[in-house]
């Protein structure tokens, strides 16, 4: 199911986001080169019984591209400004890679805003990443990025896709890859890309790490959830987590990669719910 866009002015940006159902607020948070789109699969399950908001990051999607602070405390900040914009006080984070690191900030900065934290294959956790992303990161990709992804390769990429979409065939984790892939043809968002992974990569792997701060959220509800053949962030780094962090959940899900939001929406919905049932964090404050 697909859904229109929601549009405010940030801060003189113009921010794209979705924002549908009623109920306590799920934050969805998409990772890097991706959009609100990536959450499609779950939105409207949640959203029954929620009230489920997906942006569009700065410098990703629909919202605007400026040339700024790509920091994942910068991000954080911006979801603390979306929050107050849509008359929120507390929300559930829920980040997928990129956007897990940023959940993750976010409930380090702002933890009177954030109730349950939920980290889908996260970023953050340590410094192994794809050497694709290391390489990425590297001085002088900027020239070779629009080589990568050149407009002539990108139109037969949606032939082929339109295709076998036809034919039957789906493969929702390359689907996930090739919007990331496709997004860097336009200028803009390359600029965004690399400005958002040199914040958190180099040419040795993840720079940023919350390991040694996880205990921080001691008393904060945290779920999870991890595929055992995520080949951009490994399962091991779910692992630690869980292990640093106790009276934490881990879910991890047999034969999937990095998306497991939309490789088994249904299960991730399943594990969603039965977290969601917990007491957030907010109602002790609160009390």
């Amino acid at each position: 199911m697909k859904y229109g866009y929601d549009e405010l002015d940030l801060h003189g940006e113009r921010v794209a986001y979705r924002d549908v159902g009623t109920g306590d607020v799920l934050l969805l948070i998409h990772g890097m080169a991706g959009s609100s789109a990536t959450w499609d699969a779950i939105t409207a399950p949640l959203s029954k019984n929620h009230r489920v908001i997906t942006p569009d990051l700065p410098g990703h999607g629909e919202s605007g591209k400026p040339r700024g602070d790509y920091s994942l405390g910068a991000f954080a900040a911006f979801l603390r400004d979306l929050l107050d914009e849509l008359d929120v006080r507390t929300a559930t984070a829920v980040g997928q890679s990129l956007g897990g690191g940023i959940a993750m900030q976010f409930a380090y900065q702002h933890p009177d805003r954030c109730g349950r934290l939920v980290l889908i294959g996260s970023g953050g956790l340590g410094p192994d990443v794809s050497w694709i992303l290391r390489l990425l990161a590297a001085p002088g990709a900027e020239l070779v990025l629009p080589v990568i992804a050149p407009a002539p390769i990108l139109r037969v990429g949606a032939k082929v896709r339109s295709w076998a979409s036809s034919a039957g065939i789906r493969s929702p984790r390359a689907d996930q890859t090739w919007r990331a892939y496709s997004s860097l043809a336009d200028g803009d968002t390359r600029r965004a890309f690399l400005r958002t992974l040199r914040s958190v990569v180099d040419h040795r792997g993840q720079a940023v790490s919350a390991l040694n701060r996880l205990y921080l959220n001691d008393g904060l509800p945290t779920q999870l959830i991890w595929g055992d053949k995520d080949n951009i962030i490994p399962v091991e780094h779910g692992i630690a987590a869980h292990d640093a962090l106790p009276g934490s959940r881990l879910e991890v899900l047999p034969g999937i990669g990095h998306y497991p939001h939309v490789e088994e929406p249904d299960k991730v919905i399943g594990i969603l719910e039965d977290f969601l049932a917990s007491e957030p964090a907010h109602s002790r404050y609160l009390g």
